[in-house]
C-alpha cells in the first residue's frame, strides 16, 4: 500500500479521491452501520442502539468487509455521489463534512495521528450497541437512541 499524502483530505473533491484515500477517510466510527428506522410521512429517519450482524461492536470494523454487500441485502456502498443525497449520515462522518467543505474534527484518525481518539472522543459505537441479530425485529423500535445526530 502506498503512503499517503499528508492532508490528502483538505482541498480535494470527494470524487478525487483514490480508492485507499477514501477508505482511510472513515473515521471507523460505526454509526452508520446502525439499524435505522424511516418514518415515512416526515422522512425523519431514528437510529437505533442496534448494529449490523457484521459489525465488530467493539472494534468498530466489518468481520466480513469485502463481502458485505453479498452477505447484508441493505449496506450501502457510499461513494461521492451517495453522500451528497444520504440524509442520515451523522454530522460527525468525514465523508459529509468533506461534501459540505467542513475540515475534519480534530478527534478524527487523520487529524490526531492516533487510530484510538474516535472511541476516546466518545464517537465511536464501541461498548454502546448490541448486534441485531440478538434482538427480535418487532423490538427495534425500544432501541432507537438520540445520542446520534
Amino acid at each position: 500500500m502506498a503512503e499517503l499524502a499528508p492532508g490528502f483530505w483538505k482541498n480535494r473533491p470527494l470524487d478525487d479521491l483514490n480508492p485507499q484515500e477514501w477508505e482511510a477517510l472513515c473515521d471507523g466510527c460505526g454509526r452508520c452501520c446502525l439499524v435505522k428506522l424511516e418514518d415515512f410521512d416526515s422522512d425523519e429517519v431514528y437510529f437505533t442502539s442496534l448494529a449490523c450482524e457484521l459489525l465488530d461492536t467493539e472494534s468498530c470494523r466489518c468481520a466480513n468487509y469485502s463481502q458485505r454487500f453479498d452477505k447484508v441485502a441493505d449496506c450501502i456502498q457510499l461513494s461521492a455521489e451517495k453522500v451528497e443525497s444520504i440524509n442520515w449520515l451523522p454530522s460527525t462522518c468525514a465523508y459529509r463534512l468533506r461534501h459540505e467543505g467542513e475540515p475534519l474534527p480534530e478527534w478524527h484518525p487523520l487529524v490526531s495521528g492516533n487510530p484510538e481518539s474516535v472511541r476516546e472522543a466518545g464517537i465511536s459505537v464501541s461498548g454502546r450497541v448490541t448486534s441485531e441479530a440478538h434482538v427480535h425485529p418487532d423490538s427495534i423500535e425500544e432501541h432507537i437512541v438520540y445520542w446520534v445526530d
